[in-house]
Formats: structure tokens, C-alpha cells, sequence
């Protein structure tokens, strides 16, 4: 069995997961920080990964001190990163694909993003996806956000399943740490940072892209005796 019990339901994490914009934003942030003089380390940016942009900045604040100004980086920052969209928000590889297999298998689907529920619609929208969900959670939904598990616990009780049945998708160290604190069962799909012995531990699986996650979903479903 590719899973310990039925998968009910589906919380996938958006940044990095269903939409390939982690490297843009990092991307955009490196090139603004540079255009300003400063560099950003590779310890950092692992360090970023999967947090919300309050906690980014905050970093940011921390490693440079006061000649970091935030209000002079977030025109930069947004004009780099508007640059790098202007051809539209990219989906990773496999994402139409398997919320085609979640839908054929009847199964209610909640994305649960550390970013704010302003960008998240936004962005969902603009790719065509928002309509999708049956819910979305975001940074604004919880008072503390991942590694926190409350935006899983928030996004199962949105879909009125328990964690315990929630198959959750996440691409990094933060948020396999909220999924498996909140007690669902967790898939990794590593994007900008690979997983190490820690969070291997905390996953049921590391497959390489959504299609693998899709093939795993529909063997669980068949071995559980649900519809194909």
C-alpha cells in the first residue's frame, strides 16, 4: 500500500508545489538585493524557502541590520518579479493532470499556501486554477503559518475530512514539517531544496514530480477499492 489508510481528501501547498514560481520569487529577490548591493547567501535563501514574506523580510533584517531597507527593496523586488511573469505564471509539471485524477476520483481538494489569500486568488485565478478548489487557506487564514500545522488543520476541517485522511503535497522543509505535525499523510515533491534525512523521515514519499504523486494517488485508490 502506497499509503496507511484511504486518501479522502487532498491539501496541496501552491508555491513551488501546483505553480513554479518558487524560483521566480527567489530569483527576483536575488536580483533586487543585488541591485541594491547586497548578496544573498545560498544558506539564506534555503533558509526562505517555503516562509511567508513577513518572515522573509525579517531574515533579511536580520543579516544585513539597518542598511537593509525594506521599503526602498519591495519596488525593486516587485519590478523584477513582474518581469519574470509577463508571460504568465508557469504550472510544475504535472499539475493539470493530477487534479484531472483528483477530480475523477471524487475527491475534495483545498490548497493550504503561506502566502496571503490576496496573492494566492490572484495568482490561482490568473492560471485558470482557482475554481478548482473547493477551498483555499492562506497566511491570512491562521495566526501562525508553517512550519505551524494549523493551515492543514484549517484546510481538512474547510473539506470536513481529518488530517489523519488528507494526502498533503509539499515541495519544502517548512511545509513537510507542518504537513506531518499536522498529522496527514505527506508527499514531498522537492523543488529548490532537496530533502534531507530529517525530512525524508517525516514523508511517506519523495517522488520526483506530480505525476508520480497522481500515479500514487490512483494505486492507493485502487488498492482501497475506490473508483478509478
Amino acid at each position: 500500500m502506497p499509503f496507511p489508510h484511504p486518501i479522502r481528501a487532498v491539501l496541496l501547498d501552491m508555491d513551488g508545489t501546483i505553480l513554479d514560481t518558487e524560483t521566480i520569487y527567489v530569483g527576483s529577490m536575488f536580483a533586487a538585493l543585488e541591485d541594491m548591493g547586497f548578496h544573498l547567501s545560498e544558506k539564506l535563501i534555503h533558509a526562505m524557502i517555503g516562509l511567508p514574506g513577513k518572515q522573509c523580510m525579517d531574515l533579511l533584517h536580520g543579516e544585513f541590520g539597518t542598511r537593509f531597507d525594506q521599503a526602498a527593496f519591495s519596488p525593486v523586488y516587485v519590478a523584477h518579479r513582474t518581469e519574470r511573469m509577463k508571460n504568465g505564471i508557469p504550472l510544475k509539471p504535472g499539475t493539470l493532470e493530477l487534479l484531472d485524477a483528483i477530480d475523477a476520483l471524487g475527491l475534495p481538494v483545498a490548497v493550504a499556501t503561506s502566502s496571503h489569500r490576496r496573492n494566492a486568488e490572484e495568482n490561482l485565478g490568473k492560471t485558470g486554477l482557482l475554481p478548482r478548489f473547493v477551498a483555499v487557506l492562506t497566511r491570512d487564514d491562521v495566526e501562525e503559518a508553517k512550519p505551524h500545522p494549523a493551515l492543514f488543520h484549517k484546510a481538512a476541517a474547510a473539506l470536513a475530512m481529518p488530517p489523519g485522511a488528507c494526502l498533503a503535497v509539499e515541495d519544502s522543509h517548512v511545509g513537510v514539517r507542518a504537513a506531518h505535525a499536522a498529522g496527514t499523510m505527506a508527499v514531498m515533491v522537492p523543488d529548490m531544496l532537496p530533502p534531507n534525512e530529517e525530512i525524508r523521515g517525516l514523508c511517506l514519499h519523495v517522488v520526483p514530480d506530480l505525476h508520480a504523486v497522481r500515479a500514487l494517488l490512483e494505486r492507493s485508490a485502487a488498492q482501497h477499492g475506490a473508483k478509478p
